[in-house]
């Protein structure tokens, strides 16, 4: 294998530009992680309370579990958004 092969080709690599890359695709992932910790506790808090709610008063199983469900996808949609918002900033920052 040639050394001075690799050394060419990294001596032409713009380091700003793949460090701009870089930093862009960590921020994406640190921003949706982040993003995702609040829904991750919410859906937790939301199945975790249904589970006490139904022992507590089994009659009422349907109509707890359609709320359920409800704040199971308003709770996830904030996930949805953060990765979007994430998304665009990654794709339109200069």
């Amino acid at each position: 294998m040639d050394v001075s092969i690799i050394t060419t080709l990294a001596q032409a690599a713009d380091p700003q530009e793949y460090g701009r890359k870089a930093g862009k695709a960590i921020a994406l992932g640190i921003g949706a992680g982040l993003g995702t910790i609040g829904p991750g506790v919410g859906v937790g808090f939301i199945f975790g309370k249904v589970i006490e709610s139904v022992t507590r008063q089994p009659e009422m199983r349907d109509e707890i579990t359609s709320i359920q469900w409800l704040g199971f996808a308003l709770t996830e949609a904030i996930i949805f958004y953060a990765f979007i918002f994430g998304l665009i900033a990654f794709f339109l920052s200069g």
